[in-house]
């Protein structure tokens, strides 16, 4: 492929150009061979442009790079914003793509939605894949990234064997780390969507306003105009959810709004049962009431956000409700992983910000029997943002019955730090067991017949990370195993 087409189609162009054949991109001056065009950039731990003599060594044709960046041996694409340019550049180069994209942003809720709006799809008789926090869900199985939103290559390589694998629809997690740092730009997205918004991931945005600002590049930047953006709104008067909507208005996106105070889906009544729950939606004109077998307020929430992400990528309406009541749970999200030997049942929950761990404990609240306790196990992991640890607190101190705290993934920080600043948000009203098997057995074996355990947090990861760079340790640890071993069963 000609590196000049690829500039072109990107809205970049360069001197000499012409006939330079492209065979490949990356990122890691290792993964460089002849024909390549490198991305140099500058990150938090390593710059790329102290690579850039290596890359050109390995083949590499064209450096992607800031304008001052030096460039010997190959043709240099200076841009501003180099990652952006890269990014633009790749996408022309991996192809066939899936013909329907579609992202969703947000605090909570990506995971599931994009994995529910998979799963509609699917029933809907489409071949459909999701990439995000799990790994990329194809009809065939599951392969972990172990990011929510992988590199620019990978994501864009990922896509581009998903169609040769004959998947026609994705769903995909835009994360605001992913789209500050340009890791999916470049494909049509057919429709978008907004979850909600709240605190996290101030350690590396530094404020509410540029966190914000960086979930508004879907609207703003990567998504045409014209395109549908589904949106949640709670009724709540949420000022994020009105702000999202004045983002999408402006960019010209066709803004359809689902809950409670939904214009397109509206959620007008929600009945909790024993394993699940009876929405009442008004749709088109019409009152339809639907089985969810999901707990939860939120899981309502993000069904009806995939529900409108279906209809609008071309599922027939009856075909998406039908579709809301064979919905599968999402791994390690209120996955029901064990029942105690007095019929307590544990729940396994991802939730690690204050407003989702509120949102889990209100979830699981309506199913707790007359005169039983909602038991919170959860900590906070280190080397993230530090001032949620005693919000997090404060929430299950006061939404929760037994409150202990635990470890996460502490990574580089002393776990007894965490700890502690989560105890002092708490007032007092929980207690601490460092140990998180400990901890999880201690809740397990307290909870009565009346009662439910919540374990968050760490929802479906695999492991758990102490230490940092060569004394990062990362020991096999799985809540959902853990909370079978210790209540000697599995749920029913």
């Amino acid at each position: 492929m000609r590196l000049a087409d690829l500039l072109e189609r990107a809205g970049l162009a360069i001197e000499g150009a012409g006939e330079v054949a492209v065979t490949g991109f990356a990122i890691d001056h290792r993964k460089v061979a002849p024909g390549t065009v490198f991305g140099a950039f500058r990150g938090a731990r390593f710059n790329g442009e102290d690579f850039i003599a290596a890359a050109v060594d390995a083949g590499a044709v064209a450096v992607v790079a800031r304008p001052e960046a030096r460039v010997e041996g190959a043709l240099h694409i200076a841009d501003a914003e180099p990652r952006q340019a890269f990014a633009r550049a790749a996408a022309g180069f991996f192809s066939p793509v899936p013909p329907i994209i579609v992202a969703v942003t947000g605090t909570n809720g990506k995971t599931s939605t994009v994995e529910m709006t998979r799963q509609i799809w699917r029933m809907g008789g489409e071949r459909a894949a999701s990439i995000g926090t799990l790994g990329v869900t194809t009809p065939d199985g599951s392969v972990s990234t172990g990011l929510t939103t992988p590199d620019i290559v990978t994501f864009l390589a990922n896509m581009s064997g998903l169609a040769r694998e004959g998947v026609t629809h994705v769903a995909y997690e835009a994360s605001s780390h992913g789209l500050s740092q340009y890791r999916n730009e470049g494909l049509k997205v057919a429709a978008s969507a907004f979850t909600n918004f709240s605190r996290d991931h101030l350690d590396y945005h530094g404020t509410m306003e540029a966190y914000f600002a960086a979930k508004m590049r879907l609207f703003t930047e990567v998504v045409a105009p014209g395109s549908p953006a589904v949106i949640w709104d709670g009724g709540d008067g949420s000022q994020w959810t009105a702000r999202a909507i004045a983002e999408a208005d402006a960019r010209g996106l066709k803004v359809l709004t689902v809950g409670e105070g939904g214009s397109f889906l509206r959620l007008a009544a929600r009945e909790p049962g024993q394993l699940g729950q009876t929405l009442t939606i008004e749709y088109d004109g019409q009152v339809r009431k639907v089985n969810l077998p999901l707990i939860g307020a939120y899981q309502a929430a993000n069904a009806l956000v995939a529900a409108g992400l279906a209809m609008v990528t071309g599922v027939g309406t009856g075909a998406v409700f039908d579709a809301l009541t064979r919905l599968q749970p999402v791994r390690g999200r209120l996955e029901r992983a064990a029942i105690n030997p007095t019929g307590a049942p544990a729940y396994v929950d991802y939730a690690h910000t204050p407003d989702a761990l509120e949102a889990a404990i209100a979830a699981l609240r309506p199913h707790v029997a007359a005169g039983g306790r909602l038991i919170a196990v959860f900590g906070a992991g280190g080397d993230r943002d530090t001032g949620k640890r005693s919000q997090m607190g404060e929430v299950a101190a006061r939404a929760a019955d037994i409150v202990i705290i635990t470890d996460d993934n502490p990574r580089s920080e002393d776990p007894a730090a965490i700890r502690a600043a989560i105890l002092a948000g708490a007032g007092g009203k929980a207690r601490e067991i460092g140990d998180r098997r400990k901890a999880i057995a201690a809740a397990i074996a307290e909870a009565g017949t009346r009662d439910i355990v919540l374990i968050a947090g760490k929802g479906h990861e695999q492991g758990q990370i102490s230490g940092a760079g060569d004394t990062m340790r990362i020991e096999a640890f799985d809540d959902v195993e853990v909370a079978r071993q210790c209540a000697g069963s599995t749920p029913s």
